[in-house]
């Protein structure tokens, strides 16, 4: 639903070595072959740029022209309805300042039996199917300028990883470029303007490159989230934070006591 009065850009980076370049030609053919929405556009890049580089110049071209963007890597499956859920929430939250992100994924969580919306706020920005504004998106810190700041204040290192306990150690390993992540920098970005990310109660998204074959994900794993839900969404204007679901959404993203030791030891963080 919705599609059809959706422009659909799509990026296509380009090859990493040349043994790749038959299967990026063969992806291209298919995309010259992609209907059913209002306009169809390719961008296709002579030279790879990588997943970070694709996604911020992208999402900062489509932005450029348009208010709103909503992103979708090409391993994400949908609910028919999730153009609708996400165009309601971009619509209903838009003037909301503490809200920088709306995604139609949720994990698998431990739901509090009292929570009563169809929707959640949480200090983490989801990169699986998820959307904003350009005039949040322009406030984005790609540098990660407060770094130092954030690294040496241990009441700040708390406040951030509210929204997980991995966060730390990825923004760390970013700075110190053992990964390129731009999802990072991007809760990196809300964190600092005091903003937060909505997600469903129920997904409507489904990510199929946990399967080892995903450019983030070299390693199986089935603890993402298997089902998603249509359905209409109620979104109350004024919603507001509840810290039974930070809560639910912290213990679902503590890492392992041997995973921080491992941490602490190999990158110092």
């Amino acid at each position: 639903m919705l599609a059809a009065e959706s422009e659909l850009y799509v990026y296509s980076d380009g090859p990493k070595s040349e043994s790749d370049r038959q299967q990026v030609s063969e992806v291209r053919a298919y995309l010259a072959k992609v209907t059913g929405f209002r306009q169809v556009h390719v961008i296709e890049a002579e030279k790879n740029k990588g997943l970070a580089r694709s996604v911020t110049e992208g999402v900062s071209a489509v932005l450029s022209r348009y208010p709103k963007v909503i992103v979708l890597e090409d391993d994400m499956l949908s609910t028919t309805d999730f153009l609708t859920f996400m165009n309601n929430a971009l619509d209903t939250y838009a003037e909301r300042d503490d809200i920088y992100s709306v995604t139609g994924y949720t994990p698998p969580l431990e739901f509090p039996q009292n929570y009563l919306h169809d929707v959640y706020l949480v200090p983490r920005a989801s990169s699986w199917g998820w959307g904003t504004w350009a005039h949040k998106w322009a406030n984005a810190d790609w540098q990660v300028t407060g770094f130092d700041k954030l690294k040496s204040d241990p009441f700040q290192r708390e406040a951030f990883t509210l929204g997980g306990e991995d966060l730390w150690p990825m923004l760390a390993k970013q700075q110190k470029g053992i990964i390129d992540s731009w999802a990072i920098r991007w809760t990196y970005s809300q964190f600092t303007h005091q903003a937060y990310g909505l997600y469903p109660v129920r997904s409507k998204i489904k990510n199929i490159g946990t399967d080892g074959s995903g450019t983030n994900f070299t390693f199986t794993s089935a603890e993402y989230g298997q089902e998603m839900a249509e359905g209409n969404v109620v979104m109350p204007p004024d919603l507001t934070l509840d810290g039974s679901m930070i809560a639910a959404f912290r213990r679902y993203y503590r890492l392992p006591f041997l995973l921080k030791i491992k941490n602490k030891v190999k990158y110092g963080i």
